[in-house]
């Protein structure tokens, strides 16, 4: 994107919570300014960039009514800097479920890992990242499966988690211990003649929903860096942008769960976006190098008529 084309993006981050509590007013009526803290984000007025605060005022006075459900959190930022921060749950500024947003962090952490020369690249292949283990429903197709097809939801695993009857759907994940060997073992996926094979499609790949795959890439990634996922994103990601404060959900083994559940603040979601806009810099250091950034938001598979994914 070119810069003066960046300078006019404003990133808003909206988060929703499932309790069922009432909305608390936290905020004034009318704009209040962001705080400043010492996490790494330059504030200033919305109305400094261009913003109307009345607008954003109301904005927060219709939040508060109920007007869009149960939003807990609203900030703004423009040019790179934090306009508008208003918070009403009750609670403020803490770690709340980003759900499968993490699935964007580890996408985030493979193209890393490649940067760091912990892995070969995107052509990677799993099983023998994993050290070839032993499988249920063996098939020389698997042993061919990528890091890029984990990254794009397009492997040959027979993984749907929008479709109940999916042998790989994540509720059933969740049911027995070792959820990277569940993955492991799923059967390779048909395709009836009502269903688009991957060499008739735009970029050569069947796209399927698939949170057990993206949990196996985190192991992937674990196996590749030689520690735990909460290390590597600790040392490559969170300190560098100033996250101090974060939570990664466990599997019963004790390995973190790439696929969803990683609690962050509002502020360190937001700073993630950021991160993207400015082609992976923050506050002038090149944390994700810019050639991945492009081929995560580049898309890679076709998810139907109106829809296409990158890499998470």
């Amino acid at each position: 994107m070119p810069h003066e084309a960046r300078s006019r993006v404003a990133f808003v981050l909206l988060l929703v919570s499932g309790c069922s509590a009432p909305l608390l007013a936290q905020t004034p009526s009318g704009y209040t300014p962001p705080s400043a803290a010492a996490d790494g984000w330059p504030v200033s007025r919305a109305r400094d960039v261009q913003l109307s605060e009345q607008r954003l005022g109301a904005m927060d006075g219709a939040i508060r009514a109920g007007e869009f459900g149960r939003i807990t959190s609203v900030l703004v930022a423009r040019n790179g800097r934090l306009v508008h921060e208003s918070y009403f749950s009750g609670l403020g500024e803490h770690l709340r479920n980003t759900r499968s947003v993490t699935k964007t962090v580890t996408g985030m952490l493979v193209g890393l890992a490649i940067a760091r020369g912990r892995l070969s690249g995107t052509n990677a292949r799993i099983f023998t990242a994993l050290g070839r283990p032993m499988v249920a429903n063996r098939d020389p197709r698997k042993e061919e499966i990528t890091v890029e097809d984990l990254l794009t939801m397009s492997s040959i695993l027979e993984c749907d988690d929008w479709n109940q009857f999916s042998r790989g759907n994540e509720e059933r994940m969740y049911l027995i211990e070792d959820w990277a060997q569940f993955a492991l073992d799923l059967p390779v996926k048909g395709f009836p003649p009502w269903v688009t094979k991957p060499q008739d499609t735009p970029y050569g790949r069947s796209f399927s929903y698939c949170t057990a795959g993206v949990f196996l890439l985190g192991r992937v990634l674990e196996a590749a860096t030689g520690g735990s996922i909460q290390a590597f994103a600790r040392a490559e990601l969170f300190e560098p942008l100033g996250i101090n404060a974060f939570e990664w959900q466990l599997s019963p083994l004790g390995h973190a769960q790439t696929g969803g559940g990683l609690s962050l603040r509002s502020r360190d979601l937001l700073k993630l976006g950021q991160l993207y806009a400015d082609e992976g810099r923050w506050n002038g250091l090149q944390i994700v190098p810019p050639s991945w950034v492009a081929a995560s938001v580049r898309p890679q598979v076709r998810i139907d008529d109106r829809n296409e994914f990158g890499y998470l």
